[in-house]
């Protein structure tokens, strides 16, 4: 069965992932020259960054996401189609998906990459991962959950698994939600619970590099690491995870740590696609790619970009940083590659223009690293806010955020400090 898409007589490019890289391509390549076709599980864009302020109840997740078809609805020949990709073929230029069979002229997977549990089946079943809003909202139940649960227990060994958060990984999404988290047992966990003994309340920062946010100059890592402690955060380096029974967090070389919770964003791997060569798949499941994100080894009209592509180059030897920006940047460079193909013009080669990297510990402390400099501190902290605020889509969705960034500032009063389950029906 094919899927509906109308069928016309311009050479269709079709999209597989709404992501940074996708959407910016939606966005720029040209539907006068393309009719162009993009397939996500999802029908909105979300905005990563900002998960952990989803699970820590800072946002609603409705601030940080966008419909598809609202930023696409005055586009002619723009179809969203809501499905997943079961597999690419190749020879035949087409993929199979979960609305049908889709030919394309050209394809690019912008898939993005999920949580990398590096083979471990009880981490990847007890553990909580941030990569999507279900899990940011999955972690936010249970925190506050499990708030609850320690309240009503007598048991003090059960407290302190209940009160103990672990956070494996010392990137920039490790670092901000222990210390958001830190900051809310300070000021509001114990106004939301008088009769509850927050000083028993600990959070664990595991890191498996000599530093956290290991990739930024050392200068930013020391000054983060002690914005951490400065806020209660017990900070471990150069350890490694071995094991997780939902209980216990078992560690080479040091003492077992009991929690009832530990957030794992330790890792990320492309999200792989049946039907490539598998060639093609370099380590962490990434898809090596040339200059202009063409998938080597394909029939030349297969690319990826973004966190699941792997451009080798001398300065990248395991490809490009997966964030925001590469994506964002491949994207745009192929939607010119592509309206360059039509107008019978030459291709350019991509090239990354690093714009800086930075991180928030916490209310006033930040660390952010531009080409040309280096600060941290209250400044670092406002420049964070305005670019991530920049960043996000929707005039609407900019001001409930901002509203929200404001309100939280001046009170200390995170308003949304809910428990949301699934309704279960009985089948």
């Amino acid at each position: 069965m094919k899927a509906n898409i109308p069928n016309v007589k311009k050479k269709r490019v079709v999209i597989i992932g709404g992501g940074f890289g996708g959407l910016k391509l939606a966005e720029k390549i040209s539907t006068k020259n393309y009719q162009v076709v993009l397939i996500d599980k999802n029908n909105y864009h979300q905005f990563q960054p900002l998960f952990y302020q989803v699970a820590t109840a800072g946002l609603e997740p409705s601030s940080i996401v966008f419909p598809f078809r609202k930023i696409f609805h005055d586009q002619d020949d723009f179809h969203f189609r809501l499905g997943e990709v079961l597999r690419i073929n190749e020879e035949e230029n087409t993929i199979d998906t979960t609305i049908g069979l889709i030919t394309f002229d050209y394809l690019v997977i912008a898939s993005g990459a999920d949580t990398n549990f590096f083979g471990n089946k009880n981490i990847e079943q007890f553990s909580y991962p941030m990569k999507s809003i279900q899990e940011a909202l999955s972690l936010r139940n249970t925190l506050f959950q499990h708030f609850e649960d320690a309240i009503n227990t007598a048991n003090l060994k059960e407290r302190e698994k209940l009160l103990t958060i672990v956070v494996v990984g010392g990137g920039p999404t490790g670092v901000e939600v222990a210390g958001t988290l830190a900051e809310m047992k300070s000021h509001i966990l114990p106004k939301d619970y008088p009769d509850m003994d927050f000083t028993q309340m600990k959070i664990v920062l595991l890191e498996g590099a000599p530093r956290v946010l290991n990739a930024m100059d050392n200068v930013s890592c020391v000054k983060a690491e002690k914005y951490l402690e400065d806020l209660g955060v017990e900070v471990k380096t150069g350890v490694r995870v071995l094991d997780y029974d939902g209980e216990e967090v078992f560690i080479k070389g040091e003492e077992s740590i009991f929690t009832k919770t530990l957030i794992w964003s330790a890792g990320v791997k492309g999200n792989l696609l049946e039907g490539l060569n598998e060639k093609v798949y370099i380590q962490g499941g990434r898809i090596q790619v040339d200059r202009f994100n063409l998938v080597e080894s394909s029939n030349k009209n297969i690319y990826a970009i973004g966190d699941v592509a792997a451009m080798i180059k001398e300065e990248y030897p395991r490809g490009h940083p997966q964030m925001a920006q590469p994506a964002i940047q491949q994207g745009l460079n192929l939607a010119k590659n592509l309206n360059r193909i039509i107008e019978g013009k030459p291709l350019k080669e991509f090239s990354y223009k690093n714009l800086g990297s930075m991180a928030t510990i916490g209310r006033n402390k930040a660390v952010v690293e531009l080409p040309s400099y280096k600060f941290q501190g209250f400044f670092a902290w406002v420049v964070w806010l305005v670019v991530h605020l920049k960043s996000i889509l929707g005039v609407k969705n900019k001001f409930i955020v901002l509203i929200n960034w404001i309100w939280n500032y001046v009170t200390y009063n995170l308003s949304l400090r809910l428990i949301i389950k699934p309704n279960e029906r009985s089948k």
